[in-house]
C-alpha cells in the first residue's frame, strides 16, 4: 500500500509559476514511476507527466510540454511537478499517482496507476 499527499495547490494568474509536490508513504517508493494528472469538471482525468523510478525518463504530453517539469527525490518519497507559464486552461484537479508495475514504456493511462492522491487545486486566472 502507498499513500500519497499532494500539497502546492492553489490561484496564480497567468504567466506566472507554482511548483506541486507528492510525499509519498508505505511500501518502497524509490521502485515506482510516478506520475501526474489533472480533471477538471465534466471531463476525464488527463495525463500531465510521469517519471521512471530512477528518474532517467519522463514524458509529456504537448500540451504541457517545455512549460512543465517532473522530478524526483526518493531520499524523501518525494515527487515534484515545476509547472512554468500557466494558462488559464491549466486549472484543474492536480493528482499524483503511483505505478509499481515493471513496464518497457511509461504508462500514460489512469487504469496502469494503482495509487492515488486525493488532489490539489490549481486556478489559474487571467
Amino acid at each position: 500500500q502507498v499513500q500519497l499527499v499532494e500539497s502546492g495547490g492553489g490561484s496564480v494568474q497567468a504567466g506566472g509559476s507554482l511548483r506541486l509536490s507528492c510525499a509519498a508513504s508505505g511500501r518502497t517508493f524509490s521502485s515506482t514511476t510516478m506520475g501526474w494528472f489533472r480533471q477538471t469538471p465534466g471531463t476525464e482525468r488527463e495525463f500531465v507527466a510521469a517519471i521512471t523510478w530512477s528518474g532517467g525518463r519522463t514524458d509529456y504530453p504537448d500540451s504541457v510540454k517545455g512549460r512543465f517539469t517532473i522530478s524526483r527525490n526518493n531520499a524523501k518519497n518525494t515527487v515534484y511537478l515545476q509547472r512554468n507559464s500557466l494558462k488559464t486552461e491549466d486549472t484543474a484537479v492536480y493528482y499524483c499517482a503511483c505505478d509499481q508495475s515493471l513496464r518497457v514504456s511509461i504508462p500514460t493511462m489512469t487504469s496502469m496507476y494503482k495509487y492515488w492522491g486525493q488532489g490539489t487545486q490549481v486556478t489559474v486566472s487571467s
